[in-house]
């Protein structure tokens, strides 16, 4: 494991490519960076996630830019963490209306959105480009609870919460028409799944229910877009195999009372061979860990993270 706290040593710079994936769907990704999905017909733009802060939506602007000039009205927060919300400001001065999310990621925010805010950013500094640009915390201007449905024109566009699983508030976009899901961080590929805020109980029967809308493409919340139908059902594999061997490995760590020390060995056991080599794999892993200990220990409502907890419990986990 790094010994360098999170991802602070962090510093390369990732390349970013916008890609069509379909009439009207876009997918702009980094390496394994967040990823974000943008929609576009003739009478306005959606952005689903925001990246992490107005400098760095202004990147993304400039890529829409080059194939369309309608307005960027609209803004999804696919679930509350920082690196996906408080960018929102930078879409202001492009005609943005309303920042639309759950009823679970209002909640998040409210509850929690300062600390995650601090810890986030003193985890990994390189994905808050001029942090200091950012306004505040994003807050929603359209709450809903399960789902609601978005005209863009002629343009079917479901905003759904079909489940909690990265976060409680999980929220998908779904365009019907296209066969196009933008999942958040409820799909990865090529990435670690970051679990610390997890319903890890519940979030295979999510995959399932994103499985049952039989997506031909989806964006992830990192890694590469998925363009195919077979791409599609490896990626929602590969985030199940993520997150059933991490909390069996918990639960196997519980019943057999182990330390977060002890339980963190058993999982590499487990998880290392089939995941080690993944994008931010050693960042994850500290957090993922003692998330699906307390969970597994009966702790429903995850614990927040503060800027010193992660600290406190990262050494914890480094010494000896």
């Amino acid at each position: 494991m790094s010994k360098a706290f999170a991802s602070q040593a962090d510093l390369e710079e990732k390349k970013t490519t916008f890609e069509q994936l379909s009439e009207h769907c876009w997918a702009y990704t980094a390496e394994g960076d967040p990823n974000t999905g943008v929609i576009i017909t003739d009478e306005a733009v959606l952005i689903c996630d925001t990246l992490a802060t107005p400098l760095m939506a202004q990147s993304l602007i400039a890529e829409i830019r080059k194939v369309s000039q309608a307005p960027i009205k609209y803004v999804v927060l696919s679930h509350y963490h920082a690196v996906r919300v408080l960018g929102a400001s930078g879409y202001k001065a492009e005609g943005m209306e309303q920042i639309i999310a759950s009823q679970g990621t209002y909640e998040m925010i409210v509850e929690r959105g300062e600390q995650d805010m601090r810890s986030e950013y003193e985890r990994f500094p390189r994905l808050f480009q001029n942090f200091e640009s950012v306004p505040g915390l994003t807050w929603p201007t359209m709450v809903f609870k399960q789902e609601m449905t978005l005209w863009m024109g002629k343009l079917e566009v479901k905003i759904m919460h079909l489940g909690p699983g990265h976060t409680k508030g999980d929220t998908v976009v779904w365009i019907p028409a296209e066969k196009v899901l933008f999942s958040g961080d409820l799909v990865e590929c090529d990435a670690a799944c970051y679990t610390g805020d997890a319903q890890l109980e519940e979030w295979p029967a999510t995959l399932d229910a994103i499985a049952a809308l039989n997506a031909e493409k989806l964006v992830p919340g990192r890694g590469p877009a998925l363009t195919s139908a077979e791409k599609v059902s490896e990626g929602l594999a590969y985030t199940r195999d993520f997150v059933t061997t991490l909390f069996a490995s918990a639960r196997e760590a519980v019943a057999q009372n182990m330390d977060l020390k002890a339980a963190m060995a058993h999982a590499r056991k487990n998880m290392d061979p089939k995941f080690g080599q993944v994008f931010i794999y050693e960042h994850c892993l500290p957090f993922d860990v003692t998330r699906a200990v307390d969970e597994a220990s009966g702790i429903k409502h995850p614990r927040i993270w503060t800027a010193q907890r992660d600290k406190e419990m990262w050494h914890a986990l480094q010494e000896g």
